[in-house]
């Protein structure tokens, strides 16, 4: 049993600024944004009471993508590392790592390394990908990904475990005999599985200790937490599951500015209330996002969120 969070109470993340910056959700600060404003903001968010913070997942992205996803995308591993070293208490998420793109032990190498040093504060978010060209330069096939990650994603289950010469047999990886220290800390790192299709959910249902969905709207999200419940007892699973949802773009208190007609904006009452609707869907987890103009505003708003609105998610 890999549950990270509470039974019963609805907790809040964050997708980090800055480390990817996608035309949809970026903001043009972030353009001239450093490493210390990364820093910052993930302090502002270990202050402030949140569960996790998150980072994304690209090795190259292709000239006819770089518009829309733009080439920034930090190492999910290289960051949360520089990330763990400066928090305390704030788990860390790769949403989501791309494990397909890699072999199972050095992905395991990584993030055996990355829960050691943080103390147990990893969460491993996985997705299949997306882009084509980043599978076919590293000569993975783009075409099989799902059955890739779902192979790499038991491979994984042994090399992240408690033996330091873990054992797999399967039919595009295998090992045995080959040692890797350090272990985890945690006894079994928590497996988030990343996606809203059919194949991602089915992967989380039967994989995963949790699900993170790809931008459904509240009114999908009960059909889907039906389905993955109804998927993990037919597959005999029994362990608990996490479900989250990525929550409309918020600021809490009158913006003065124009932070587009989908922003969750007003006092931390009307924001608790709307929130708590995704408790009532079955939602564990809250992943939020605020409208910002530089980093003094976000820190602000991670702040004020933490110290007015969290105390109210579960009234």
């Amino acid at each position: 049993m890999a549950r990270v969070f509470p039974q019963g109470r609805l907790v809040y993340g964050m997708q980090l600024p800055v480390q990817s910056q996608s035309t949809i959700y970026a903001e043009p600060w972030e353009a001239s944004a450093t490493a210390a404003d990364l820093a910052g903001i993930a302090r502002a968010a270990d202050r402030a009471g949140f569960g996790y913070v998150a980072t994304c997942d690209h090795v190259a992205i292709p000239r006819r993508l770089a518009g829309p996803m733009s080439t920034v995308w930090y190492d999910p591993v290289a960051t949360l590392s520089f990330l763990a070293g400066i928090t305390e208490r704030v788990r860390l998420l790769s949403h989501v790592a791309i494990l397909g793109l890699r072999h199972p032990l050095i992905s395991a190498k990584q993030y055996a390394t990355l829960d050691h040093l943080s103390g147990g504060r990893l969460i491993l978010g996985v997705g299949a990908g997306h882009v084509q060209e980043e599978f076919e330069i590293l000569g993975v096939d783009f075409a099989r990904r799902g059955a890739v990650l779902d192979e790499t994603l038991d491979a994984l289950r042994a090399a992240l475990g408690p033996e330091e010469y873990p054992e797999f047999e399967g039919e595009l990886f295998s090992f045995k005999d080959l040692g890797q220290l350090p272990r985890p800390a945690q006894e079994r790192i928590p497996v988030w599985v990343g996606g809203s299709s059919p194949a991602a959910v089915r992967r989380a249902a039967v994989r995963g200790d949790g699900w993170l969905p790809q931008g459904d709207p509240r009114d999908k999200l009960p059909a889907q937490i039906a389905r993955i419940t109804e998927l993990r007892e037919a597959a005999g699973v029994t362990d608990p599951i996490e479900f989250g949802a990525i929550t409309e773009p918020l600021y809490v208190g009158e913006p003065g500015w124009d932070t587009g007609r989908r922003t969750l904006t007003g006092k931390a009452e009307a924001l608790a209330e709307s929130l708590r609707e995704y408790g009532a869907l079955g939602v564990d987890q809250i992943q939020v996002r605020f409208r910002s103009r530089d980093r003094a505003e976000l820190v602000h708003q991670i702040t004020a969120f933490g110290a007015e609105v969290a105390p109210l998610l579960n009234d």
